[in-house]
């Protein structure tokens, strides 16, 4: 069995199990909410939820995408106008700030219509003075869990914890300037791509999304 094999999760479903026990000391808090990063946060953050017995809602962000190599974040956008750049990406690439503005802008359309599909009429859990779990499925670059935080704390949360099943050291290593707290279940190196620890990663769906969160038409 190679080392990749062994240290891969079956699914998000797995990986949220796993990812739930190494955040076991806030289970059963009225005072904790989990966030997820969709779409594929979504399975994850539910089974963390669940394993807690804490409310969780969903946390619209997208990440800017390099041109020709979208893959790689030059930044990422999260809901209450926030944009996150990666300013060594940008620089070392010379991206124009034209170019920066068109993929934000079609992302930010992107953002709105996840927001409509996934919330509907439902408002969103209020923050304020709360403890948040903001979970993803993986830890690339960190650009969107980066967005995320700083999004989320303009809603004045008493913490902000940063969560996934798998990163790498380098991101999970980043985030802890900006949250109080980050929990990277595994940090696998050489790291890759968050796909690689996963033996299904099949795409979450936005069906699926809206199931989880309970708010299918």
């Amino acid at each position: 069995m190679s080392v990749v094999s062994m240290q891969s999760f079956a699914d998000r479903v797995e990986a949220g199990q796993v990812l739930a026990a190494k955040l076991s000391a806030y289970r059963d808090r009225d005072d904790v909410l989990v966030l997820a990063l969709p779409r594929g946060g979504v399975p994850v953050a539910s089974e963390v939820a669940r394993a807690l017995n804490v409310p969780f809602d969903v946390f619209v962000v997208r990440k800017l995408g390099v041109p020709g190599h979208e893959e790689l974040a030059m930044g990422a956008i999260a809901s209450g106008g926030v944009r996150q750049l990666n300013h060594d990406v940008v620089d070392a690439l010379g991206i124009p700030q034209n170019m920066i503005d068109a993929v934000a802008a079609r992302e930010q359309r992107e953002l709105e219509r996840r927001e409509q599909a996934y919330r509907g009429a439902r408002p969103p859990l209020a923050l304020i003075n709360k403890t948040i779990i903001i979970v993803d499925d993986g830890l690339a670059t960190g650009a969107t869990m980066s967005a995320a935080i700083m999004a989320a704390r303009q809603q004045h949360p008493a913490r902000v914890i940063a969560a996934a099943p798998v990163g790498a050291v380098s991101s999970c290593a980043g985030l802890a300037t900006e949250a109080d707290e980050v929990v990277c279940a595994r940090t696998p190196e050489p790291f890759v791509a968050v796909g690689m620890w996963y033996r299904d990663f099949a795409p979450t769906t936005d069906d699926e999304v809206r199931s989880l969160l309970g708010t299918e038409p």
